[in-house]
């Protein structure tokens, strides 16, 4: 199977230089999907816009934090993985939201992250005891192909509806430059920074356009500097800024969806990571340390006031894109993120992207993801009709059900309960778990030979 050539496997350390730009690359892949995070739960629960931005400034924090931990060898899987805010914990968080959104969002955040502490402990526990890796025999190429194609393009509306189509020329500019830098230069330095490259350009060229007056304020690519000036030099209010976790059985009942989709998730992003990166498939250890490395940052998260963290699958894309797989360069990415996350001027300096630019660059990292899933699916035998069948079923079921669920969280509620009901429609709405659920049922079930299913049978 053809892979990228890379240019920095694992355990290459580039240059400092290098090694600074690219780990920046990395922040700027995720920050745009990391403040969203923040943006759609704090106006939710009614956070102020000084709130808001402490908010974001504790998700950056935990984040840097969780990566450290993440591509520790021993700590977690070792593998160049960045955590991040995790999508699979919206369902859960709104729902914890709607429930305590009356008692003021510093309760409303008390209580997630009481969630996020017992879920976390009991995903470490589950991790660090070895439990979870006796099942990854059953996590096929058949079961990841279609959840790491469902996480990549069930993204597509947040790519264009939501950025890219704001002001189609400049997000078209950021996507014609990352095919450039990354496929038709020859230039290395060019293929390594294709993203932060595209990125900078387009937010250059929207600065000039605003500060001349050819992009009012009104304008979806308007840049406004305000923001920076107002926002203080160092954030010190670290350690449970929103008081004490509280804990209740509607909140941990809801959150266990959240984890039970970021589990499926980042089994299949190990996967995708390891090959990205040129090296074997992670072994049952890693994939037990990364997932306990994610249950113990998930409750540091609920200590630190941020929500969930997740491995990246964007910036798994950015490894296949520029051919830099270094796990240095993902840890240098996690300081500058904590480093971003104590400096406030720093962190409204990238709160200040807009909008299309960060559309241009989701629509090419997105649609990296999806091809990913398909390159899984390689490893196995899509020539068998078994394959196909189970492979389609569960992708357009991932396309088609959360629409359909989504709408109906009253009718869950009322035939299952409110917690358990609740937790089963946040599963169901979530597009890469239905994907992962309905292929390892079907996989699992369906007779098919290893070969068939893409399991080694003999090392080599």
């Amino acid at each position: 199977m053809a892979k990228k050539q890379l240019i920095y496997g694992i355990n290459d350390r580039p240059p400092t230089p290098i090694l600074i730009l690219a780990g920046a690359q990395h922040v700027l892949t995720l920050f745009g999907a990391t403040t969203l995070v923040p943006l759609i739960f704090g106006p939710a629960m009614g956070m102020s816009t000084q709130q808001i931005g402490a908010f974001i400034g504790c998700v950056y924090f935990a984040m840097g934090i969780a990566t450290l931990i993440q591509t520790h060898p021993k700590l977690g899987s070792g593998l160049p993985i960045v955590q991040g805010s995790s999508f699979s914990f919206i369902p859960s968080i709104m729902t914890i939201i709607g429930a305590y959104k009356a008692m003021g969002p510093d309760v409303v955040m008390q209580y997630i992250g009481g969630a996020l502490i017992v879920g976390g402990v009991v995903l470490a526990l589950l991790g660090y005891s070895k439990i979870i890796g006796r099942i990854t025999k059953y996590i096929t190429p058949i079961v990841i192909g279609p959840t790491i194609m469902a996480i990549g393009f069930t993204l597509a509306p947040i790519a264009i509806q939501f950025n890219a189509a704001n002001y189609w020329p400049i997000s078209l500019l950021v996507v014609a430059l990352v095919f450039f830098f990354s496929l038709m230069s020859k230039n290395k330095y060019f293929n390594i920074f294709a993203v932060l490259g595209s990125i900078t350009i387009a937010y250059l060229i929207c600065l000039a356009l605003s500060l001349t007056g050819i992009f009012s304020p009104q304008h979806a690519a308007f840049i406004n500097l305000q923001g920076i000036a107002d926002a203080p030099w160092i954030r010190y209010n670290i350690f449970m800024p929103w008081g004490a976790p509280k804990f209740s059985g509607l909140a941990i009942g809801a959150i266990s969806a959240g984890f039970f989709c970021c589990m499926i998730e980042s089994i299949g992003d190990y996967h995708n990571c390891a090959y990205a990166a040129g090296i074997e498939d992670p072994t049952p250890d890693q994939i037990n340390r990364g997932l306990g490395a994610e249950g113990a940052c998930c409750a540091l998260c609920g200590v630190l006031g941020a929500v969930g963290t997740t491995s990246y699958t964007e910036n798994i894309g950015l490894i296949g894109i520029t051919g830099v797989a270094s796990r240095h360069v993902v840890r240098a990415g996690a300081v500058i993120l904590i480093i971003l996350s104590l400096v406030g001027k720093l962190g409204a300096l990238i709160a200040t992207m807009p909008s299309p630019v960060i559309g241009g660059a989701y629509i090419t990292l997105f649609g990296t993801i999806g091809a990913l899933g398909i390159q899984n699916l390689m490893r196995a035998d899509m020539g068998s009709q078994r394959n196909v069948l189970i492979v389609g079923f569960a992708f357009l079921m991932a396309l088609g059900l959360p629409g359909w669920v989504e709408s109906r969280e009253a009718l869950f509620a009322a035939k299952l309960g409110t917690t358990f009901g609740g937790t089963v429609w946040a599963i169901m709405k979530t597009p890469m778990a239905v994907a992962g659920i309905l292929a390892a049922l079907c996989d699992n079930i369906i007779p098919g030979t290893d070969e068939e299913r893409g399991i080694k049978v003999s090392k080599g």
